[in-house]
């Protein structure tokens, strides 16, 4: 399934730095930078629940923001980008 996973940490104390640290490294490991806070991933259900379970070990419930929105039909069909486009298809095949 594919997947938009967007956070707004508030970085305002220490702690909130290493959090946004933290959120970032774990969004990377299961899809791909879109934008600074945005992240498309491609994940079974089980890896979106263990990406979900390792979110929310992190973020501060009272003080961040953590949305994810499951993206129906293809990414071309469900995405409408304008401007620079940093997404690559890892499925596609890749010339190098």
């Amino acid at each position: 399934m594919d997947i938009l996973v967007t956070y707004d940490v508030e970085t305002l104390e220490p702690s909130g730095q290493k959090r946004l640290r933290k959120v970032a490294t774990i969004c990377q490991n299961f899809g791909q930078r879109v934008q600074k806070s945005v992240f498309e991933c491609s994940v079974s259900q089980a890896q979106l629940e263990e990406m979900e379970h390792q979110l929310l070990r992190v973020i501060d419930l009272e003080k961040d923001s953590l949305r994810i929105y499951t993206l129906y039909g293809s990414r071309s069909k469900a995405v409408r980008v304008y401007g620079k486009d940093y997404y690559v298809d890892y499925n596609d095949p890749i010339i190098l």
